[in-house]
C-alpha cells in the first residue's frame, strides 16, 4: 500500500480528525442513516441468520483449499479465452498491469472502484509510467479530482460535504459548469458528462473483482451507478485484479453471498447493476490478475485468518464508534474502520507505527461482530493481533513486574495499599487527571480512576 506509507500512528493520525467538527458531523449523519437502513433491510430476511452462518462456513471451506480453488479458476477462465496472471505483492501486480497496458500502446483507461488496486497503489504506480487511469465511481471521481484517500469502503468521499464537492468539480473537472451548484442532480449530471466521454474514448478498462465462480470461471462485479457495466463492456481490453481470497466454488455459493452484500452495504434487496462474464467476450481482450500480497500469510495464522471471509459491505464500520469519530484517514490504509485494524496490519505485516497501532483502534465494543454478515470475531482477532504487536522495553518492564507482583499474595496486597495511598494524594473530584512519568499517556486522553481507601482484603477481614 505504497500511498499510505509513512503514515503516523492511529492516536496521532485520529487527534486532528476529532477536533474537525465538519468532519465528525458528516460522518454521524452518513454512518447512522446507512446504519438504520441496513438493520430494516435485514429484518426482512427470516433466515438472515442462517445465511451469514452459511456464508461464514463457505469462506472458511474456501479458505482451506484455496489452492484447489484458484486452480480450478485458472483452467475455466482460461478455456473461455482469458489469460490469468499470479502477482505475488503489489509490486508485481503493478508490473504486470502496466505492462499490459503498455502493449496496447495506450496512456488512459478507465477503472471500476476497487479495494485491490488501492491496495496495491495502482493509480500511482500507472502515473509513474505515464498512464492516466480515470475513476468512474462518482465518489472515487470526487477523491480523485480532490487529490484525496478514501475514506470509507462503500463511500470513500463520506467526509466530503456537498459544498465541497462542488468547488472540488469547478477547480479541477474540465468542462464543469460555472453555474454548478451543490445540488445532488446537478452535481451527478456533471460527472456524467465528464464520465461520458472517458467511456466512449476508453480502449483499456482496470476492474475489481467482487467474487468469482470456480466452477465457471465467471467473474461478479457489483455497483449501483452502472459506470461498472460501461468500462466492463465497451473498452477493447479489460484487466481484473482480484484478491485471491474473492473465490466462491460454485453458483450456488454465489446466491447466498448476493443476497447478503447488498443488504449489508447499501441496504438494498439487490444489487442495481449486477455485472457477470465468464472469460474473454466476443470483441474484447480478457486478462485476470490474482493478487496475493500477503494473504497466503494471512491464511497461516488461525485466528487471523477469518479477516479473508470479508466482502468489503462496511457495515462494521457505519456502527463503530471509533469510526464514527476517527474517519477513515487515521487507519493510514484503503482497508479503515474495524475491519482495516485487523486487515491492514496482518496484509502488510507489523512492525510500522501505524500498523502496530491499528489493533487498538478499538473499544472491543462487538457491534462489528454483531453485523458482519460474515460472522467475522474482529474482537477476537483484534485481540489476538494485540498480543503479537511489538512492545516496548518499558512496557515489557512493566508487564514483568506486574507478573512478579500478582505472583504472590504478600506482594500484591501491599501494591493495593500502595495505590490506595497514591491515590488520595494524586486524585481530585473522584478521578486521577494526570499520572507521574510514563503513565502519564494513559492519563492524556483519559480520567484514571481513584483506587477505593479501603481494599477487598482489608474489607473482608474486618467482616469475617
Amino acid at each position: 500500500m505504497p500511498t499510505y506509507v509513512g503514515m503516523p500512528a492511529f492516536p496521532e493520525a485520529a487527534r486532528s480528525a476529532v477536533r474537525d467538527t465538519r468532519l465528525r458531523r458528516n460522518l454521524a449523519h452518513a454512518t447512522t442513516t446507512i446504519r438504520a437502513k441496513r438493520a430494516a433491510a435485514v429484518s426482512e430476511l427470516a433466515d438472515w441468520a442462517e445465511l451469514r452462518e452459511t456464508a461464514k462456513l463457505i469462506k472458511d471451506h474456501t479458505i482451506e483449499h484455496l489452492g484447489h480453488y484458484l486452480r480450478l479458476l485458472e483452467e475455466q477462465v482460461t478455456a473461455r479465452g482469458g489469460t490469468v496472471h499470479w502477482a505475488r505483492d503489489a509490486a508485481e501486480a503493478n508490473r504486470i498491469v502496466t505492462d499490459l497496458i503498455k502493449a496496447t500502446g495506450e496512456t488512459d483507461v478507465v477503472k471500476v472502484k476497487s479495494m485491490a488496486t488501492q491496495e496495491i497503489g495502482l493509480n500511482e504506480a500507472l502515473a509513474a509510467e505515464g498512464i492516466h487511469a480515470h475513476e468512474t465511481d462518482l465518489a472515487e471521481l470526487i477523491v480523485q479530482l480532490g487529490n484525496d484517500r478514501p475514506s470509507h469502503i462503500l463511500v470513500p468521499a463520506i467526509h466530503r460535504g456537498r459544498a465541497e464537492i462542488r468547488e472540488i468539480f469547478r477547480r479541477e473537472m474540465p468542462g464543469a459548469p460555472d453555474d454548478l451548484t451543490d445540488e445532488p442532480a446537478r452535481l451527478a449530471e456533471a460527472a456524467r458528462t465528464h464520465l461520458r466521454e472517458r467511456f466512449l474514448a476508453a480502449k483499456v478498462a482496470v476492474s475489481g473483482v467482487n467474487f468469482a465462480v470456480a466452477e465457471t470461471g465467471s467473474l461478479v462485479v457489483v455497483e449501483s451507478e452502472g459506470n461498472g457495466r460501461m468500462c466492463l463492456t465497451l473498452p477493447e481490453t479489460l484487466i481484473s485484479v482480484m484478491g485471491i481470497e474473492k473465490v466462491v466454488p460454485a453458483w450456488r455459493d454465489l446466491e447466498v453471498f448476493l443476497q447478503l452484500l447488498p443488504r449489508s452495504s447499501t441496504a438494498e434487496r439487490m444489487n442495481p447493476y449486477t455485472s457477470i462474464w465468464s472469460g474473454a467476450t466476443e470483441g474484447q481482450t480478457f486478462h485476470l490478475v490474482l493478487v496475493d500480497n500477503g494473504r497466503t500469510a494471512t491464511r497461516a495464522d488461525e485466528v487471523g485468518r477469518q479477516a479473508l471471509r470479508c466482502i468489503r459491505c462496511s457495515a462494521c464500520l457505519n456502527v463503530c464508534p471509533v469510526y464514527q469519530r476517527a474517519g477513515g484517514h487515521a487507519y493510514g490504509s484503503p482497508y479503515p474502520g474495524p475491519i482495516g485494524a485487523i486487515l491492514s496490519p496482518q496484509l502488510r505485516g507489523s512492525g510500522s507505527p501505524v500498523d502496530d497501532s491499528l489493533p487498538y483502534a478499538s473499544t472491543l465494543c462487538g457491534a462489528c461482530y454483531e453485523v458482519c454478515p460474515v460472522a467475522i470475531d474482529i474482537p477476537e482477532v483484534l485481540v489476538h493481533l494485540r498480543s503479537r504487536a511489538v512492545h516496548g522495553r518499558a512496557e515489557k518492564a512493566a508487564m514483568r513486574f506486574a507478573a512478579w507482583t500478582l505472583r504472590s499474595p504478600t506482594r500484591l496486597a501491599f501494591g493495593q495499599r500502595l495505590a490506595g495511598t497514591a491515590g488520595r494524594i494524586l486524585g481530585r473530584g473522584g478521578g486521577i487527571r494526570r499520572l507521574p512519568g510514563p503513565l502519564t499517556r494513559w492519563t492524556d486522553t483519559r480520567d484514571a480512576p481513584v483506587p477505593a481507601r479501603e481494599t477487598f482484603r482489608e474489607w473482608w477481614e474486618k467482616r469475617s
